[in-house]
């Protein structure tokens, strides 16, 4: 968790959001951030809208005003780390619970906020249950299409930002450029990368409950 210059605690709101869920290589990375009260047209004008709608490198420089000046909480879980939680929770959108969770409570650990939103997945109960103490005291509202608020918005820039960021150095970590999504050409990489680094490459870098894993598993053998 990370606190802002400029905010250090005010009446707001805390968004929340994620990246990485689709993409078969790279983390899951889910970001918290807190949106003091009268800032929404500061964050408009700042660039900041859904993640999904901006060049990388426009997430990139959004990102680095946000992280200088808003308090922020990135929560990373790496392939392997995520693997494991995978295999524990046998449920994608419990496991994306507890990662909204983990960002809100962190969030509050230096900001009084009352009220969280975030993008409806799921049963609403995941992330209510996911939450501790502090988390369990505010109003969390979760909604379709979440994005639309800026709190929210900015919480997916962030977390796209921090995705970007990992995926690339886990491509320089093998070699190879790791590509983003689950298409035909992230299948290719991934028979690459088999074929020089054997299985246990898979399982530290993509997430290997995709179905592509079987399809990849079949073309290298």
């Amino acid at each position: 968790m990370e606190q802002g210059r400029l905010f250090p605690g005010a009446a707001g709101r805390i968004g929340t959001d994620e990246s990485g869920k689709g993409d078969y290589f790279g983390p899951l990375v889910v970001a918290g951030f807190f949106c003091p009260e009268g800032q929404d047209e500061v964050l408009r004008e700042l660039g900041v809208k859904d993640s999904k709608r901006m060049s990388d490198g426009r997430v990139r420089d959004v990102a680095e005003t946000l992280r200088q000046g808003y308090v922020h909480a990135v929560v990373a879980v790496g392939p392997e780390r995520y693997n494991a939680l995978y295999r524990n929770f046998r449920n994608l959108n419990k496991l994306l619970a507890w990662g909204h969770a983990r960002a809100i409570e962190n969030i509050l650990a230096a900001v009084d906020c009352r009220k969280a939103v975030t993008d409806q997945f799921g049963d609403e109960r995941f992330v209510r249950d996911a939450l501790l103490k502090m988390g369990r005291a505010i109003v969390l509202e979760q909604k379709p299409r979440a994005e639309e608020d800026p709190a929210v918005a900015a919480a997916s820039i962030l977390a796209r930002a921090e995705f970007l960021k990992r995926l690339h150095f886990l491509g320089k970590d093998f070699g190879l450029e790791l590509p983003k999504g689950a298409s035909a050409l992230v299948e290719k990489a991934a028979v690459e990368l088999l074929r020089r680094h054997g299985r246990e490459a898979l399982e530290k870098t993509a997430k290997v409950h995709f179905k592509i894993t079987d399809r990849v598993l079949a073309a290298a053998s």
